[in-house]
């Protein structure tokens, strides 16, 4: 068998058992002079170590003019480095029996590469190439636009419901910049110049705006030799990293939007403005939300999909944002089923909770949900790196890893029935009714804008 197909094996198999399910996460965690923080978990159960770099930097950061930067340079920072020739970042760690990936978020860019032990050095001079040394010019700019902009046709425009967190967020929030997602609009990205990614590259990709967070089968002594020496002599930023100071003002009153897409069964979205991140609130809205929404054993599939036979799925949205985000449910409509009908079932459940609370076997059933959750998340080596790569980034506090969970712990039967009646008030909601564009009604301005039939003439006499 060959080696990098033995490593591949390797990583298939053991990706998901990178630790035990119980005990106390250990790791070390210290600052470079150039402002990197870096975070190092040691865990010999397998052979294979996750090598990441977490920016803190995400659409949210972005000019209104310019939104999807942060995502387009998720992909832009793949093509290469003065080191690194274009397209040879996926070579090199595949030839190694590893994998790579990245994803965007409103609030941070999470880089990474999963590879076996022995290639750890590998993966530090990657991405130690990445954030000093990528290549950023028009080739490989020219080549990301097309490669965005199929993205967004695919994966939002012609994807049934694919506009659904566009909507919400972009209906929910006035003023906050989660207004917009990480997907922005490809004509900002058509319109801008080398030189402004550029400039986002020099602000945000910088020691100082990240969080180098490794984990797995390694050595702490020699991996901080390979640290220094791929990331010690990399320059502490010199710009102002920009950061939002707009305060998304209290919704006061109930928002209606409907919105017109390509599908057959209409959706019933609801979002609800939570508190920011770590306080005791949000922990009880998220239990709330997966209690409603979340899942086959969730009121809102039990009671509108297994018994009313109102919806054919239901689900619950968590995109863990750094401010204050929201919490959506959603319902799709039966056949024969009017919005209106799904809404009111809907808003029945969350009446429930909000007068009656819930029962001591829900309770105890979200509990456990919850703690197999985070549970299951920390046996995975790639996990354990990225919750700390989060809880550093949102919270300066990676220690959350063992000691989040009391957090949900200490949420009581009554805290969830006030957190209900607190924030899933209709002064608080969105409603968005999504709907198949063959019930959209033209407008009058369409009809004005159609064009009008131009006046016949009579042929030319003949000679």
């Amino acid at each position: 068998m060959k080696r990098t197909a033995f490593y591949s094996l390797l990583l298939g198999a053991c990706i998901l058992s990178a630790k035990q399910a119980t005990g106390k996460i250990n790791f070390t965690e210290y600052d470079l002079p150039n402002g990197l923080h870096v975070i190092l978990h040691e865990d010999h159960s397998t052979p294979i170590v996750a090598v990441s770099v977490m920016y803190h930097v995400g659409s949210k950061n972005e000019d209104p003019e310019r939104t999807g930067f942060a995502h387009f340079f998720e992909h832009l920072l793949f093509e290469g480095s003065e080191n690194i020739k274009r397209g040879e970042y996926m070579k090199f760690v595949q030839s190694a029996g590893g994998q790579l990936n990245a994803n965007t978020s409103q609030d941070r860019t999470f880089y990474y590469e999963v590879m076996p032990s022995n290639q750890l050095e590998l993966g530090l001079w990657m991405e130690s190439e990445r954030m000093l040394h990528a290549k950023i010019d028009t080739i490989g700019v020219e080549t990301q636009r097309k490669v965005v902009k199929e993205e967004k046709k695919q994966s939002y425009d012609n994807r049934p419901y694919g506009q659904l967190l566009n909507v919400v967020y972009g209906n929910a929030y006035t003023k906050y910049p989660y207004r917009w997602t990480p997907i922005g609009k490809e004509q900002y990205i058509d319109k801008a110049t080398l030189d402004e990614f550029m400039n986002f590259y020099k602000t945000f990709y910088v020691p100082n705006n990240a969080v180098l967070v490794i984990g797995g089968d390694l050595d702490i002594a020699k991996t901080k030799e390979f640290i220094n020496k791929y990331y010690g002599d990399i320059p502490k930023g010199t710009k102002p990293i920009p950061r939002p100071t707009t305060v998304e003002p209290k919704q006061t009153a109930e928002k209606r939007v409907t919105f017109y897409d390509n599908v057959q069964l209409p959706a019933v979205i609801f979002a609800y403005h939570i508190p920011k991140i770590g306080s005791t609130d949000y922990y009880a809205v998220k239990l709330l939300a997966s209690l409603l929404s979340d899942g086959k054993s969730s009121r809102l599939h039990k009671e509108l999909v297994d018994k009313q036979e109102k919806a054919v799925e239901t689900a619950a949205f968590d995109l863990q944002n750094e401010e204050p985000g929201l919490a959506i449910m959603l319902g799709i409509a039966n056949m024969g089923v009017k919005p209106e009908e799904l809404e009111k079932a809907m808003q029945a459940e969350v009446e429930k909770v909000k007068t009656n609370g819930i029962s001591d076997e829900e309770y105890q059933k979200l509990m456990n949900k919850e703690e197999n959750d985070f549970i299951s998340q920390n046996q995975k080596v790639l996990g354990v790196v990225q919750h700390l790569a989060t809880d550093y980034t949102y919270q300066k506090n990676p220690d959350l890893i063992n000691t989040e969970l009391d957090n949900y712990k200490k949420i009581t039967k009554d805290d969830l029935k006030k957190a209900a009646n607190k924030y899933f008030s209709k002064d608080n909601l969105l409603v968005v009714y999504y709907l198949s564009k063959s019930e959209e009604k033209p407008s009058n301005k369409e009809t004005l804008n159609k064009e009008t039939p131009k006046k016949k003439t009579a042929p030319a006499p003949k000679q």
